[in-house]
This record gives C-alpha cells, sequence and structure tokens, in this order.
C-alpha cells in the first residue's frame, strides 16, 4: 500500500511540476488545497490565492522547473515530499536561477491528493 501511495505522491508531484512551468492556474487550483499555508523563500505566508494571483498575472513565471529528488514519506491520508529542484525564472520582474528545496504536506480526501501546506528555500549546490 505504501509502495502505491508514493507511487501516486510521484504522480502528484509531476502534475504540479508541469502545472507550475506552465502557469496552469486550473490544475494548480485542482493540486492546492483552499486552506494551503505556504512559507516563501524569504518567510512571508502565503495562501491558495496568493499562489494562483502569482501566476494568472505572471508575477511569477517559471523558465525551468526540474525535479532532481523527490523524497515521499507517507502517513497513511497524509504525505511529506521533500522536493530538490532546478528553477529558473522571473518573480516580480526579478530574474532568478537556483537549487531549491520544496517541503510539502499532501492530504488525502475522497481519494484526491492536495497539497495542504508547504515551504521553499533555496539551497547551495552540491559540492563537486
Amino acid at each position: 500500500m505504501a509502495e502505491l501511495t508514493h507511487m501516486q505522491i510521484q504522480e502528484y508531484e509531476e502534475r504540479l511540476r508541469v502545472a507550475m512551468l506552465q502557469s496552469d492556474v486550473a490544475e494548480l487550483d485542482v493540486l492546492i488545497d483552499d486552506r494551503l499555508l505556504f512559507v516563501g523563500p524569504g518567510g512571508g505566508i502565503y495562501t491558495k490565492a496568493d499562489d494562483l494571483q502569482l501566476h494568472r498575472s505572471g508575477s511569477q513565471r517559471l523558465s525551468q522547473a526540474d525535479w532532481h529528488a523527490v523524497e515521499v514519506r507517507s502517513y497513511g491520508t497524509t504525505c511529506i515530499t521533500a522536493v530538490t529542484a532546478q528553477l529558473s525564472g522571473t518573480f516580480m520582474g526579478e530574474p532568478f536561477s537556483g537549487l531549491f528545496r520544496y517541503v510539502r504536506t499532501w492530504v488525502q480526501q475522497e481519494d484526491v491528493w492536495r497539497v495542504v501546506a508547504g515551504s521553499v528555500s533555496a539551497i547551495a549546490a552540491p559540492e563537486q
């Protein structure tokens, strides 16, 4: 059962990655819970409405969103993911690029998984 859940969450993470890259607000609306609590890289707290508006308005545009690693831990109808991602794009008109780590909490309700909480932080590139 846990293996099936891990595979499902991997698929949901991929759907989220593509939706973020394409600023697909309709798909993001499906994948993000209405009660989202998200901490951004600067420490600000954001809601689902905030996230959707960033994409809808073009204030955030991703030109690259490559998931390098997705760690999944399942706890019944709750899963925690730690995603290492290479991102680039613009945020509020300013270009950015780097390695980031997302931590997300996915909750299953009525056979659908949605993100209810998360955070993203810039991380240093691993030493070669």
